[in-house]
């Protein structure tokens, strides 16, 4: 049986790593991918062999068209020469089309139903579609998939990337005689993002401001958030370059993030995380009830946290974190019970 992984982001990139890497002691695998500044640098410090297809189309409607369709036509080209028996996503819309369109069973996950564009453009054409079960099925259905092909498991996708081992051993750009404060910008460029630029950077000023004696470091996701970090923060912050996130995790005292995967990564860490809920999801919900997130969308009130984090004892919370992540369910077993009813 031949596997086809289209990979597009870096959660998506960590999320399948174990996966390719159990197919391909038995199964030929193709993975591809697209020119995407965090994938491009995480596959290489993953060692993870891509096909680089097309590119991220950016943030405007127009250029996300017409990258996305480029890469439908020359994705179509190279999966037709390899004619793989199945097909495996994160609901990509390219594999999708492709998969589609040259009859190929295509197993798609998903944990993300609020990013609705994406999800009207794949959902009604894969066979299978497995989320995560704090999302209820319904939250799918209503893009075009039969209730009976959507399969949960008890996981979050966040626990599958928390489990896995340290990538190399790499010095840390920072010292590890201050507190560590490290800060994920929300996702501007999707479809679904609410471009909450100005909310960002009144809470990066505050944090510059209480913890100027502490490490600041800010993770930026595109070439143009970066430059725009640098122009208005200059060397208050520290702006790191792609790394595999666990290994920075482990060295921080407090995780700012946008309420995405990093977010809950971090949380089921034993991290002490602080969500500024740029896009709000079930995920970043359900990590909130469980009291390993504190959701703070006020500037003033988000620093009270940090020093409170910063203060407070961490031992209650990785407790609960470590039994959290221990009875989180690996979703690979029902992605093979999925193939085997589809080939």
């Amino acid at each position: 049986m031949k596997i086809w992984f289209d990979i597009l982001t870096p959660k998506q990139l960590l999320f399948f790593e174990p996966m390719i890497k159990q197919f391909q002691k038995s199964h030929p695998v193709i993975c591809t991918s697209r020119k995407y500044r965090e994938v491009n640098k995480l596959a290489k410090y993953r060692k993870l062999n891509l096909i680089f297809v097309g590119k991220h189309g950016g943030a405007e409607k127009y250029d996300k068209l017409n990258a996305s369709t480029n890469r439908i036509n020359h994705l179509s080209k190279i999966i037709h020469k390899h004619l793989p028996d199945i097909a495996i996503s994160f609901c990509s819309p390219e594999a999708s089309r492709v998969a589609f369109g040259l009859g190929i069973k295509h197993i798609a996950f998903s944990d993300s139903p609020h990013a609705k564009a994406v999800m009207r453009l794949s959902v009604p054409l894969v066979q299978k579609l497995l989320i995560p079960w704090v999302i209820p099925k319904k939250e799918f259905t209503l893009f075009g998939i039969d209730r009976k092909n959507i399969l949960q498991y008890k996981g979050i996708d966040a626990a599958s990337i928390a489990k896995q081992n340290l990538g190399q051993k790499i010095k840390l750009p920072f010292s590890n005689k201050r507190k560590t404060i490290l800060i994920r910008v929300e996702e501007d460029q999707a479809a679904y993002s609410g471009k909450n630029t100005k909310k960002t950077v009144m809470i990066i000023k505050s944090i510059i401001k209480e913890f100027s004696n502490e490490n600041i470091l800010v993770l930026g996701r595109y070439s143009s958030q970066i430059r725009f970090l640098n122009r208005t923060f200059g060397k208050k912050i520290k702006i790191l370059k792609v790394i595999d996130g666990k290994t920075v995790l482990s060295n921080v005292d407090v995780f700012v993030g946008s309420g995405g995967t990093m977010t809950a990564e971090a949380a089921l860490l034993g991290v002490p995380t602080i969500s500024y809920n740029a896009v709000p999801n079930l995920i970043e919900n359900y990590l909130v009830k469980s009291k390993l997130v504190k959701r703070e969308t006020n500037p003033k009130q988000l620093v009270r946290s940090i020093k409170k984090c910063i203060i407070s004892s961490n031992i209650d919370n990785k407790k609960r974190a470590k039994k959290m992540l221990n009875s989180m369910e690996d979703p690979y077993p029902k992605l093979v019970k999925a193939i085997h009813t589809l080939i």
